[in-house]
C-alpha cells in the first residue's frame, strides 16, 4: 500500500521522522488551543483490521466474540481520555487501482494455496508469519463500530483521499493508520496503527515535514516524489530506468544505505536541483520521460491534491484548470483573473469540471485545459488503467477521444466498446441531495441536468453535470447513496450507481473441489438482486442490465470482470419496487420486505417454518436451507454441526471461547466456516435490498457462529458423537436443536433435497466424499429447478456474462460462444455420474424422512 519503499526508507534510512507521542497529551494539548472542540482521530478502519484482530485462532471462520471485545476494548480506551473516534471504511475500489487491487488478490490467492497446504502437511493453524483475516471482517467491523455507537462512514471513492480530506477540514488531532500516502498528503499528523500500544495510548508520529528536510524538497514536491517512486496508481515499473538515471548520477550515495533508499535520495534530489529549476516555466512532460503515461501521471500528482489544495508542478503560464479525475487543481493563482472556464459540478467532489460541448452530439464533455493552446480537451481512456483521465491534445493530431465519465464508478465507458454495460443516464435530475454524516457531503450539490446546449450558454447557468448510473430515479438513488455512506448498506449502492462490485479472497482451498467457491453458491442470490434493484429487462421496457463482478475463485486470473445479467425472481404477488420496500410505511410493507429477502434466496415456500423460529437463529436457519440446498455435498453431520455451534454460542463468554482446544485443524472444516461467513454478508446485502425486514444484529456473526466452536463440533459430529453430546448435555438447547434442524429438513424435502448422513454416503459410494471433481452443485441446468442459476461448474473464470440456465463467453472476434471443449466432456460426466447416481441413492434403503435425517 501506498509508495513504493517509502515505509522501509523511514524506518532504516530517516528514522528521526518517527516521533513517539502519547494521545492523551496530544488530546491535552488540542483542548487548550482549541476550547470547546473535541479531539478527533480519524481512523482508515482497513489499515487497522490487523492490528485490531488480536484473537490467536483466525483458520477457522474468525473468532468473533473475541475480536467485537477487542474492539470495544479500542473504542472504551479513546474514549476514556476524551477523544473521538470517526471510522472511514473503503466504500469502492477505483478503476485507476484496479490493477493493484487484482496483483494483491492474486497473491492472496498464492498465500492461501500455500496455508491450506500447511494445514494438510500439520493438521494445525499456521504461525502469525502466514497469517490471513478472516472472510467478512471488514464488512462486519463496520457494523461492529456502529453498534458500539461509533461514527462510521463509508467512502464513495477512495477511502485514503476521503480520510486525509476529512482530516484537514475538521482540524483532527491526526490520522490512524498504517499507508505511506499519509505522507504525502498535506493534512493532519500521521499516527501509526501498528506501533500503537493500546494501554499506554502511545504510538508513533511519522512527520511528513522532516521527511521533506532530509530529502531537501517540499511538502509540495512530495505527490511528485511519490509518483515517480510508484504508488497504487503509477506502477512502480513505470519510471524504473529514470530512476536508475538518477542514481547513477547522484552524487552523495550513502555506502550504509540500501539501494531501495539511495534510489530514494536519487530522484528527491533530482526534484531538488533539475526539476526545480525549470518549475512554472516547462511542462512536467518536458522534464520527465511520461511518454504516453503523460494522463496518468497528472492524475497520479493530482490524487494526492485536497480540496483547496494546488501543486505548483502543474504548468501555470496560462490560467484555467486541469481536471483530474474529479480533482479541480487550479492553474491560476491569480483572483482577478477574468479568464473563464464553461463548468459543471460533479456531486461527488462539489467541484466544478470543465466541460465542452461536442459538436456532433451536441452534449456536454468533461474536459481538461492544454496549457499551450488554452482549449478544452476531451477525457480519455487509459489503456492500463481502463479509466477516463484528462490528457492534452497531441500538438500533431490536434485530436482526443471523447469520453463518458461515470461518476460514481469514476470508470470511463468508451462509446464503442464491447463491455459496456447497459446504464439508464438521468437528465432531468435538479433536486439537491444532502448527503450523510461527513461535512464534506452535507454540501449540496446540483445532480445532473441535460447538458445538451451550446457552449456559450453553459458559462450564465446553474452548474450541472451528467451522471450516469444504473438506476434513474433520484429519490431511491439518494436513499442508497446516504445508507452507503452512513455504513448501513452493503453493495447496494455500488450495484446502482456503476453497476460493477468486487469480493476478496475467502480461505478456500483450490484443490479440493467436493465444495464450491462461496463466489458461484451464492451469485443466484445475487443474481436475484441485481433484478430487484436494477430489473430484469422481462418487461420490454429497458435493457436487461449486466453487473460486473470481480469476484476471487480458484482459477480466475481477475483479467476481466465476470458480466453477469439478473435472475427473475418468484415473488407470491410479484417482486414489488423499490419505493414501496424502502419509502413506504404502512402496515404490512415489512411483510412484502420479507417477501423479497426469501424470494432473493428462493425460499419463499419456507416462509411459515422461518417465520415461527426465535431469533437469532431465523436468519441463520435461511442460510442453511439455502446452503444444503445448493451443495450436494453437505451432509448431515454438516448441519448437526453448525446447528450445535449456534445454540452452544449463546451460553458462552469470550473467555470461554478463547481458551477453547481442538485436537487439530481439518481443511475442510476450514472451509465450510469461511462459506458460512461469506453467506452471512450475502444475507447483509440481501437484507439491504429489501428494506431491511430483518434486523441487522441477527446475522452479525458474534451471534451466531464462532470459529473454533464451529470446528469443535465439527469434529466431534465426524467422530459420530451424538447429539446430546454436541450440544453438551443442556436440555434446553437439545430441544432447539431438534426444532432448528427439523425447519431445516423439512424446507429442504420440498426442494428435493434430503440431508443424509456421510456415513450412508460412504457405504453406498466409497471413495465419492473428498475426491477432487466428485462435489456436485444443484444449480446445474441439468437437474436444476426453474430459473435456479448456474451449476457451479459452468462458472468458469474470465470476461463471460452469466444468465439464468446457460453461459457464453463475452463477445469474441468470432462472435461466436467458445466454451472450453474439456468442460462440456467433464459436465457431462458429472450430469450422467453425478445426479441420477445421488437420486438413486437417496431412494434406496430409506423408509421414512426420519432416517434420512438421522
Amino acid at each position: 500500500m501506498g509508495v513504493r519503499g517509502l515505509q522501509g526508507f523511514v524506518g532504516s534510512t530517516c528514522p528521526h521522522i518517527c516521533t513517539v507521542v502519547n494521545f492523551k497529551e496530544l488530546a491535552e494539548r488540542h483542548r487548550n488551543k482549541h476550547p470547546g472542540g473535541t479531539p478527533t482521530i480519524v481512523v482508515d478502519a482497513m489499515c487497522c483490521l490487523r492490528y485490531w484482530y488480536t484473537p490467536e485462532s483466525w483458520i477457522c471462520g474468525g473468532q468473533w466474540r473475541e475480536y467485537f471485545s477487542a474492539l470495544r476494548d479500542f473504542v472504551k480506551t479513546f474514549t476514556a481520555v476524551g477523544i473521538k473516534l470517526v471510522f472511514f471504511f473503503d466504500g469502492t475500489v477505483e478503476q485507476g487501482k484496479r490493477d493493484e487491487w487484482v496483483r494483491r488478490r492474486l497473491k492472496n490467492s498464492r498465500e492461501i494455496s500455500r496455508v491450506f497446504h500447511y494445514i494438510k502437511s500439520h493438521k494445525e493453524q499456521p504461525g502469525r508469519n502466514m497469517f490471513f483475516i478472516p472472510s467478512g471482517l471488514a464488512i462486519f467491523t463496520r457494523f461492529a463500530l456502529k453498534t458500539l455507537g461509533q461514527e462510521t462512514l463509508c467512502s464513495l471513492q477512495e477511502a485514503d483521499y476521503e480520510v486525509a480530506s476529512y482530516g484537514l477540514q475538521n482540524n483532527c488531532l491526526g490520522v490512524l493508520g498504517e499507508d505511506t500516502d499519509y505522507l504525502i498528503y498535506d493534512t493532519c499528523p500521521y499516527f501509526s496503527i501498528g506501533d500503537l500500544c493500546l494501554e499506554s495510548l502511545s504510538t508513533v508520529m511519522l512527520c511528513r515535514e522532516k521527511l521533506c528536510e532530509s530529502l531537501n524538497i517540499s511538502l509540495a514536491d512530495l505527490p511528485l516524489l511519490a509518483c515517480l517512486l510508484g504508488n497504487d496508481i503509477i506502477p512502480e515499473g513505470m519510471f524504473e530506468s529514470f530512476r536508475y538515471k538518477c542514481l547513477s548520477s547522484y552524487t552523495s550515495v550513502k555506502e550504509n544505505f540500501d539501494k531501495k533508499g539511495n534510489i530514494i535520495l536519487a530522484v528527491a534530489d533530482h526534484i531538488s536541483k533539475v526539476l526545480r529549476l525549470h518549475q512554472g516555466e516547462k511542462k512536467l512532460e518536458e522534464m520527465l520521460p511520461l511518454g504516453p503515461n503523460k494522463a496518468l501521471f497528472y492524475k497520479g500528482v493530482a490524487s494526492y491534491l485536497l480540496p483547496g489544495q494546488i501543486s505548483p508542478w502543474f504548468f501555470q503560464k496560462p490560467k484555467g484548470l486541469i481536471t483530474l479525475d474529479k480533482q479541480v487543481v487550479s492553474m491560476n493563482s491569480d483572483p482577478e483573473s477574468e479568464q473563464e472556464v464553461p463548468m459543471c459540478t460533479d456531486p461527488e467532489s462539489k467541484q466544478g469540471v470543465p466541460m465542452c460541448t461536442d459538436p456532433e452530439s451536441k452534449q456536454g464533455v468533461p474536459m481538461c485545459t492544454d496549457p499551450e493552446s488554452k482549449q478544452g480537451v476531451p477525457m480519455c481512456i487509459d489503456p492500463e488503467s481502463k479509466q477516463g483521465v484528462p490528457i492534452c491534445i497531441d500538438p500533431e493530431t490536434k485530436q482526443g477521444v471523447p469520453m463518458c465519465i461515470d461518476p460514481e464508478s469514476k470508470q470511463g465507458v468508451h462509446s464503442k466498446s464491447k463491455q459496456e454495460v447497459p446504464m439508464c443516464t438521468h437528465t432531468e435530475i435538479k433536486q439537491k441531495l444532502r448527503l450523510g454524516a461527513d461535512p464534506e457531503f452535507e454540501l449540496e450539490a446540483p445532480m445532473c441536468t441535460d447538458p445538451a446546449v451550446k457552449q456559450q450558454d453553459l458559462m450564465n447557468m446553474e452548474p450541472e453535470v451528467k451522471q450516469v448510473t444504473m438506476v434513474s430515479d433520484p429519490e431511491i438513488l439518494k436513499v442508497a447513496r446516504a445508507q452507503h455512506v452512513q455504513a448501513e448498506s452493503y453493495l447496494v449502492y455500488n450495484i446502482m450507481s456503476s453497476g460493477e462490485i468486487e469480493c476478496s479472497n475467502t480461505l478456500e482451498d483450490a484443490l479440493d473441489q467436493a465444495l464450491p467457491s462461496q463466489a458461484f453458491v451464492y451469485r443466484p442470490v445475487r443474481q436475484r438482486v441485481y433484478s430487484l434493484l436494477l430489473g430484469d429487462g422481462r418487461d420490454g421496457t429497458s435493457t436487461c442490465p449486466t453487473v460486473k463482478e470481480w469476484f476471487v475463485y480458484s482459477g480466475n486470473p481477475l483479467r476481466h470482470p465476470d458480466l453477469v445479467r439478473p435472475l427473475q425472481m418468484n415473488i407470491p404477488g410479484g417482486t414489488p419496487n423499490l419505493k414501496s420496500l424502502w419509502l413506504n410505511q404502512e402496515p404490512g410493507i415489512q411483510g412484502r420486505r420479507l417477501d423479497a429477502l426469501l424470494g432473493c434466496f428462493d425460499l419463499s415456500s419456507s416462509r411459515e417454518e422461518l417465520q415461527a423460529v426465535e431469533n437469532p437463529f431465523k436468519a441463520l436457519c435461511c442460510l442453511l436451507i439455502y446452503l444444503f440446498v445448493q451443495v450436494d455435498t453437505l451432509c448431515l453431520e454438516d448441519l448437526h454441526a453448525f446447528i450445535a455451534q449456534a445454540l452452544c454460542l449463546q451460553g458462552k463468554s469470550t473467555v470461554q471461547l478463547a481458551d477453547l482446544q481442538l485436537d487439530y485443524i481439518d481443511p475442510r472444516a476450514v472451509q465450510l466456516g469461511s462459506l458460512l461467513v461469506r453467506g452471512l454478508t450475502t444475507l447483509v446485502l440481501v437484507n439491504s435490498a429489501c428494506g431491511f425486514p430483518w434486523r441487522m444484529s441477527d446475522f452479525m456473526p458474534w451471534n451466531v457462529f464462532d470459529g473454533k466452536l464451529f470446528h469443535q463440533k465439527y469434529l466431534q459430529a465426524e467422530k459420530g458423537y451424538t447429539v446430546e453430546a454436541l450440544v453438551e448435555q443442556n436440555r434446553s438447547r437439545l430441544t432447539k436443536f431438534h426444532t432448528l434442524k427439523s425447519v431445516v429438513c423439512k424446507a429442504c424435502v420440498k426442494e428435493n433435497r434430503r440431508i443424509i448422513s456421510r456415513q450412508l454416503w460412504r457405504s453406498h459410494q466409497p471413495g465419492r466424499w473428498g475426491r477432487q471433481g466428485s462435489g456436485s452443485h444443484r444449480t446445474s441446468s441439468g437437474y436444476s429447478r426453474a430459473g435456479q442459476g448456474q451449476h457451479w461448474r459452468d462458472q468458469g473464470p474470465g470476461n463471460r456474462q452469466y444468465e439464468p440456465d446457460h453461459w457464453r463467453r463475452h463477445s469474441s472476434s468470432s462472435g461466436q460462444p467458445d466454451p472450453p471443449a474439456c468442460l462440456c466432456v467433464h459436465l457431462s460426466w458429472l450430469k450422467y455420474r453425478g445426479r441420477p447416481v445421488l437420486t438413486g441413492l437417496q431412494m434406496e434403503g430409506t423408509e421414512s424422512l426420519s432416517e434420512l435425517c438421522g
